[in-house]
């Protein structure tokens, strides 16, 4: 669909896909590395700077484009496929372990029909960081301490958000160790997990040359800080009060619909690790402000919350799910072509 409509619009896919916003900064650090010095503007604010952007995923494209000769953009697009390819497997690896394969099967349907969807199609880092979740909470669940460790090292290294699941990592690790389970392993996955989150802060705030470096430019470069989901509070209001662009609409309706699937999995005593990556998540979207139309991409590696969903499709009947599932995947592509050809700012 998106194809078609660009097409129509006069517009390159590959454009929408790999030459937009995000994939703009992730493609510069891919090109040319990072910035070492912070620039003000004539007010006195600083510029924005691709600092806030972690390494793991520009490191990717430029790992590809150094083989394939491909033009960075391409390079981009192709990691964040390939990563889609992982988030899939993971995605339903983690239905079948805790179900079946049936579940599986639609929990990764419902992930790729998610509104914010279309962002996983564009070289962000929200496959790649799915696909690490998936795998991450999988070998906690089967009590694999060192590759969750390690995967919990690579996802400190993808998003910021990742802090939701080394926190979901060494919680596990924490009550293994009490229970006095599987030897020094959770010991290891306790100490390696927060590595790669904690050894990029601490690396920017050498750069920058403060303790705070990384928050301090997300604030001041971006606007962007923790306010214990105040800001997201206002927005509510506004809904409510005044006209708001569609994108504001969906992103509400997601973030209610998390909350909804939060309590759900709560009530349906889900696996607590995985409980506790969503519920921190859900809080680091909320409590975060600005971007109020972009929490529901945020929230696209919460798979776990889709899990009641999967399960009840999973139990209907073939002639259901097809058009449970048709729905979403149309409701989808609609809303990911107006977010990349008609909305102004990123999805």
């Amino acid at each position: 669909m998106l194809w078609v409509f660009a097409r129509h619009a006069g517009v390159s896919v590959l454009e929408v896909l790999g030459q937009r916003f995000d994939a703009v900064g992730y493609t510069q650090i891919a090109e040319h590395g990072y910035d070492f010095t912070l620039h003000t503007k004539p007010d006195g604010t600083l510029t924005t700077t691709n600092l806030t952007f972690f390494p793991l995923f520009p490191a990717l494209v430029a790992l590809v484009k150094t083989i394939t000769f491909l033009p960075t953009p391409v390079a981009g697009i192709l990691v964040a496929w390939a990563a889609g390819l992982a988030a899939a497997w993971g995605v339903f690896a983690l239905g079948n372990h805790l179900f079946d394969r049936r579940t599986g099967v639609m929990l990764v349907a419902l992930w790729a029909a998610l509104p914010a969807a279309v962002v996983e199609s564009m070289a962000y880092t929200e496959t790649l960081f799915t696909a690490i979740v998936a795998w991450t909470l999988l070998a906690v669940l089967k009590r694999r301490w060192l590759p969750a460790a390690a995967l919990a090292v690579l996802g400190g290294l993808s998003r910021p958000s990742a802090t939701a699941l080394v926190a979901a990592v060494c919680l596990a690790s924490l009550v293994a160790i009490v229970q006095r389970r599987d030897g020094w392993r959770p010991w290891a996955a306790l100490l390696a997990a927060p590595l790669g989150y904690a050894g990029y802060i601490a690396w920017v705030s050498m750069v920058v040359g403060r303790v705070d470096g990384y928050f301090y430019i997300q604030q001041h470069a971006w606007n962007i800080s923790f306010d214990g989901g105040q800001d997201t509070a206002r927005r509510f209001v506004r809904l409510l009060t005044e006209s708001m662009p569609l994108t504001y609409y969906v992103s509400a309706f997601t973030i209610l619909t998390a909350v909804l699937l939060l309590v759900l999995t709560l009530m349906d005593r889900q696996p607590w690790p995985l409980w506790v990556f969503s519920l921190t998540l859900i809080v680091l979207t909320l409590g975060t402000s600005q971007y109020f139309w972009a929490k529901g991409r945020y929230l696209i590696p919460a798979v776990t919350l889709l899990l009641p969903i999967a399960v009840s499709l999973a139990r209907t009947k073939a002639r259901t799910m097809i058009v449970v599932l048709g729905f979403l995947t149309l409701a989808s592509a609609s809303y990911g072509t107006y977010l990349t050809l008609v909305w102004k700012y990123s999805p």
